[in-house]
């Protein structure tokens, strides 16, 4: 099946993506920041310039989307029907990269929370974000 957008609409769609201050992102960190919680944002220093960087509780947060970080068994990542090979290896790559910063992180003493996109829609929202606090506090007990 061919897409259904020529290839300069499908390249313009493309570059409108960001990779910073994605809408769940923003969410993530209005909810920290109206519990009292201090934060950086991309700190360049550490591997994978994690999303959200919690200096007084020695974590990193990461904000997933689930397509580009191939979120296995979500509804939100399903490998598109052209170029196929092409975008598995993409999302494949992706994903080894943040194993590696990940293992990297955690030699240096890090914390790494990992959120997707679907943790954040509405029926998982309330959880998920209850769930990052509890682990948050928990880490400084």
């Amino acid at each position: 099946m061919s897409d259904v957008h020529s290839p300069e609409i499908r390249s313009f769609n493309m570059s409108r993506i960001k990779s910073k201050n994605t809408k769940p992102e923003i969410l993530v960190r209005k909810f920290l920041f109206s519990r009292g919680f201090r934060y950086r944002l991309h700190s360049l220093n550490l591997p994978g310039k994690p999303d959200i960087v919690l200096p007084m509780y020695k974590t990193v947060l990461f904000v997933n989307g689930c397509f580009w970080h191939g979120h296995e068994g979500c509804k939100y990542f399903v490998v598109p029907k052209t170029k196929k090979e092409w975008w598995l290896n993409k999302i494949d790559r992706t994903k080894q990269l943040d194993l590696v910063n990940i293992a990297k992180l955690r030699v240096e003493g890090w914390k790494v929370i990992s959120i997707f996109e679907c943790e954040l829609k509405k029926g998982n929202i309330e959880s998920t974000l209850n769930k990052l606090i509890k682990n948050l506090i928990k880490e400084t007990k």
